[in-house]
């Protein structure tokens, strides 16, 4: 019987988690690329633009990096017909999600062989996609009887509606494109999501040394503590961080900024504009990532799952179940089956299949503003995870004669 102490605890531990583990890591790497923007005046996405030939190389690298960050960078890109279809696919092939800082600290000889194959593995399918179709114009057709202005091959979704130039829309959702100003001005408001924009810095900067620190120790629970400890500190930072993320997203992006979200810019005016944009693409992501971590948890806690023992099932299964987990959007389920693996429960197959099948965080901002796009890229990323996954399994033991539980562990 579950009682009220287990649903608040579980919504309490949920919002402080999902800020230190995954948001104050989303906002190095958002913000790294936008300073990079704002450095050289939008010259990478224009380089990402033009480059055609290599975009889902590109895609695959922007995947690969630790976190979620460089994928969900690509997400918008895509809407805004910047990038094919087939680099989405790369993208979220390669990336390994917040799952890959757990992998790196704990097992890093693992992360460097499953993430060089899922590296080898998205630009491969990522090029299929683009050059052979996949079924792709299947899917347009399909989807176009549905909904005429959305398309999954080329970013069609983010038609421009000539009755009102100002905006970008995707699907119902509207993106606008406020280049002189925030949405909305207020004597009180303004300042306060300001002010709010500079806290969340510091939450976040907080939050990202808590969140280093519990990689290095093993990713340990961390008791609720409001204390000058390291508990205390992972503990404010996370619930003071997801606070200000829910104020910024529902309020305070109005205030600041544009007002849009879930895009990138292709240049930044100042230092500080390059910041703000960082803060309010991320709490974007964590709005999202929060819903799922509770939906996840509330799942396993009303169901009595272990998704665990699940994909740590005999045999063939256990890479099956790797991919199979990984089709659950958000990096919840993939840190928990990083964690299974550098505890010796899970294959070095199903820890690769479920790297190349999960999409991690990238795939909310898609979610939001493409939803069959998402549908789309999932049943493709899974396909290449069975492959390999299986082929691993077959393969990884009884003819290269490693080991299948623990290889690349520190420790064993």
């Amino acid at each position: 019987m579950v009682d009220a102490g287990d649903l608040l605890d579980v919504l309490v531990f949920s919002l402080r988690d999902g800020y230190v583990q995954v948001s104050a890591f989303v906002a190095v790497t958002v913000l790294l690329f936008g300073l990079v923007q704002y450095r050289t005046n939008g010259a990478l996405l224009t380089a990402i633009q033009k480059n055609e030939r290599y975009q889902p190389l590109i895609g695959a690298l922007m995947g690969l990096t630790p976190g979620c960050g460089g994928a969900i960078i690509m997400m918008p890109l895509y809407i805004r017909r910047t990038v094919s279809f087939g680099t989405v696919v790369a993208t979220l092939i390669a990336t390994a999600g917040d799952a890959a800082f757990v992998v790196l600290a704990l097992a890093p000889k693992a992360a460097a062989v499953s993430y060089g194959i899922g590296f080898v593995t998205a630009v491969t399918f990522g090029y299929l996609v683009d050059r052979v179709g996949l079924g792709v114009a299947r899917v347009d057709a399909a989807v176009a009887r549905l909904s005429p202005a959305v398309a999954t091959d080329g970013g069609g979704a983010a038609a421009v509606h000539a009755a009102n130039p100002g905006h970008e829309y995707s699907q119902e959702t509207p993106v606008h494109h406020h280049h002189e100003g925030p949405d909305r001005e207020s004597a009180l408001l303004t300042p306060l999501s300001h002010a709010a924009h500079v806290a969340w810095w510091g939450a976040a900067s907080v939050g990202l040394v808590a969140g280093v620190l519990y990689l290095l120790r093993g990713a340990p629970d961390v008791p609720l503590q409001f204390a000058p400890t390291f508990a205390g500190a992972f503990t404010v930072a996370g619930l003071t961080g997801t606070t200000l993320s829910f104020y910024l997203y529902f309020v305070g992006r109005h205030y600041i900024g544009e007002g849009g979200v879930g895009r990138v810019r292709e240049s930044f005016t100042s230092a500080y504009s390059t910041f703000q944009h960082a803060a309010v693409e991320t709490s974007f992501v964590t709005v999202w990532v929060i819903g799922a971590y509770l939906v996840y948890e509330y799942a396993l806690l009303l169901t009595g799952a272990d998704i665990g023992a699940l994909a740590a099932a005999a045999g063939v299964l256990a890479p099956i179940g790797g991919a199979l987990v990984g089709l659950i959007p958000g990096c919840g389920p993939q840190i928990v089956l990083a964690s299974v693996y550098a505890n010796g429960g899970i294959p070095f197959s199903a820890l690769t299949a479920n790297a190349i099948s999960q999409d991690g965080d990238a795939l909310f901002p898609l979610i939001a503003i493409d939803k069959k796009a998402a549908i789309v890229a999932s049943i493709y990323t899974t396909i290449p995870a069975l492959v390999v996954g299986i082929a691993l399994h077959f393969l990884w033991g009884p003819v290269f004669g490693l080991p299948e539980f623990g290889y690349g562990v520190l420790g064993t």
